[in-house]
């Protein structure tokens, strides 16, 4: 069996310090917020073919994370195949950032990460210089525009998503009907610092894809800081 070395920590959340530490830190890229500490680095880890996520070895690697439970989804990986993913998300933004296939974190033998969702420095780049995602436009009157799809009867809001298309949050109530628009919004208004009065659904009142309207445009850096996931 590989010799295996027994990491002691002075406190749950404490990272690890000092110039011989071999230990490596990973935070959140969206708010810069502790993620994982393992003892290999990020780009050494094999990936997945199917969504190009990190495979974090838990037998072979110190597995040490800070994250909340965003519950299960189902996603369908070729003709007749269903891929079980248990969804881990960042404790201060919400974002998706790794996945398991076991239902207890105990017994997953791997922790996928989400590839673009971790960085290994709080604040790798200022949000102001990331790119535009083609989903958020601007607006004349200093609006900014957000095509979001909504994965509706979640367990918990979340961000777990952002690509050209669209910015992909989960919430708990049914899309149908509308009922989902009030946590979309109360959600969204949290992670960008804005009021209720300050956002309207411009689109999508009663369906998954949806258009919303924020009257902040300074707020679309934090969007900016999410990548491309």
């Amino acid at each position: 069996m590989p010799k295996r070395t027994t990491h002691t920590y002075s406190s749950e959340d404490a990272a690890p310090d000092g110039p011989q530490s071999d230990l490596f830190v990973y935070y959140c890229k969206h708010c810069g917020t502790h993620v994982l500490i393992t003892d290999t680095q990020l780009q050494r880890m094999p990936r997945r073919k199917t969504d190009k996520a990190y495979v974090l070895d838990k037998k072979k690697h110190v597995t040490r994370l800070k994250t909340n439970e965003a519950g299960k989804f189902l996603l369908k990986r070729g003709e007749g195949k269903l891929e079980k993913q248990f969804r881990m998300t960042c404790k201060e933004c919400g974002l998706l950032v790794c996945y398991r296939s076991e239902e207890g974190l105990d017994a997953a033998p791997f922790i996928y990460i989400v590839d673009g969702a971790l960085s290994s420095v709080a604040a790798e780049t200022n949000p102001q210089d990331a790119p535009v995602p083609p989903c958020i436009s601007q607006l004349e009157g200093g609006l900014v525009q957000v095509a979001i799809e909504v994965e509706d009867r979640a367990q918990r809001s979340a961000i777990t998503r952002v690509n050209a298309d669209d910015v992909r949050v989960t919430v708990a109530a049914p899309a149908a009907r509308g009922e989902a628009n009030s946590e979309l919004l109360e959600f969204m208004g949290k992670v960008l610092g804005l009021r209720l009065t300050q956002m309207t659904l411009q689109r999508g009142w009663n369906n998954k894809s949806k258009l919303l309207v924020m009257a902040e445009a300074t707020n679309v850096y934090i969007i900016r800081g999410w990548g491309y996931l």
